[in-house]
């Protein structure tokens, strides 16, 4: 077992590009509000609206984002482990593999044991060197796979790591942890890397750790205290019974029919660009965890809401919402431009974009939307738009 490439997953976090188009205006004026029809948004459809709720074959990867709850930061197995490397839903074996980083081995295990889904997240000391990992760094990362049964997850675990161990079976060494018997281990003598898999209930929790150095002792205490951390946020997760998962809904809240979009019709689950996660997703992708740890706790972040490259973040209340905005626009190191008179509590800033350099924060009640533009207008009128969708949505 190498040190291998990190997870290859490009991800978005409030970077993508927004797209352009859309129709439509309606709503009302409230006491104390604008009248929204009095806003140019342009063709973006802002009425009220209410997204099928058949997940349609999308369930698996429904509750693969909500496991964006079950991965552990990496920050709070280490403090040191501050800066993200990957995020992503494994919704299939295929996923595990191509962007997992299991062996390809793994597959065939995968699939007999009834695997659901999963999610994976890394964290390191130090950011990457010409997109690879710095050698002197500290990696971890935490894979948790969503198993049919108790029973299929124990097997899997076991399996799994033969798997692995097998890639390398001359040089591997099996290694264990008292204080996790069930854990499954190994490393390669003078490799600075150790993977393992623990059955969990029915999941199984698969690590792999790379260090600067190849010590042994050293790389077990790093799996012992992944491990540590990562129990307690497993068994914090409401997992959805096995039997409904297909059931799940699309948008029970309704969060993503207040993100705007440039067209309603033929949206599906995706993870980049229509997808709904709990509030742990915006600090596993983030650059300063420990930041974003802080910021949504005293905030109340909730969920997030993702939709051609625009998010709505819900939070505690309206106070929060302004906290929320200022906060992101602080550790992501945005800077304010021109200000936005007719769309209230909306901030825009500049950000370095090619694609997309401006960005605008819209407020209303609990929730904060964040749309990107190809310029300063552009965004602009994003911003209108979205907030007349967020008024005309209650």
């Amino acid at each position: 077992m190498g040190r291998p490439a990190r997870i290859v997953f490009a991800i978005s976090c409030l970077a993508v590009t927004a797209l352009v188009a859309g129709c439509g205006k309606s709503g009302t004026a409230i006491p104390g509000e604008i009248d929204v029809r009095t806003l140019d948004t342009g063709s973006y459809p802002v009425d009220r609206y209410t997204y099928d709720r058949n997940a349609n074959g999308s369930g698996n990867a429904l509750e693969g984002m909500r496991m964006a709850a079950a991965v552990v930061p990496s920050v709070k197995i280490d403090s040191s482990l501050d800066i993200s490397f990957a995020a992503l839903v494994m919704a299939d074996s295929t996923d595990v593999i191509n962007y997992g980083h299991l062996a390809a081995a793994a597959k065939p295990v995968l699939d007999n044991r009834g695997y659901l889904t999963g999610y994976a997240a890394g964290g390191s000391d130090r950011a990457q060197v010409n997109g690879n990992p710095d050698p002197n760094g500290t990696d971890v990362t935490v894979r948790v796979l969503r198993f049919s049964s108790a029973d299929n997850a124990k097997l899997a675990a076991r399996e799994l790591e033969d798997a692995d161990f097998n890639v390398a079976l001359n040089v591997n060494q099996k290694l264990s942890l008292p204080d996790y018997p069930d854990a499954f281990s190994h490393w390669r003598p003078g490799v600075p890397n150790i993977g393992l898999a623990m059955p969990h209930k029915d999941f199984v929790i698969s690590l792999f750790i790379s260090r600067p150095t190849a010590s042994q002792p050293d790389l077990l205490s790093w799996a012992k205290k992944a491990l540590d951390a990562e129990v307690p946020q497993l068994d914090a997760f409401g997992e959805t019974p096995a039997d409904q998962i297909a059931q799940l809904p699309v948008d029970p809240d309704r969060l993503l029919a207040r993100t705007l979009v440039a067209d309603r019709d033929h949206k599906t689950p995706d993870q980049d660009d229509f997808a709904l996660y709990p509030a742990n997703w915006l600090v596993l992708v983030a650059d300063k965890m420990a930041d974003r740890v802080q910021l949504v706790a005293n905030t109340g972040l909730t969920e997030i809401a993702i939709a051609d490259g625009n998010f709505v973040f819900r939070v505690r209340d309206a106070q929060a919402g302004k906290d929320f905005a200022a906060g992101m626009i602080k550790t992501l190191g945005e800077n304010s431009s021109a200000a936005l008179d007719k769309v209230p509590d909306t901030t825009c800033v500049h950000r370095d974009s090619d694609s997309a350099p401006s960005r605008c924060y819209v407020g209303y009640k609990q929730y904060v939307a964040v749309v990107d533009g190809t310029s300063v207008s552009d965004a602009q009128s994003k911003a209108a738009a979205q907030y007349a969708l967020l008024a005309n949505a209650l």
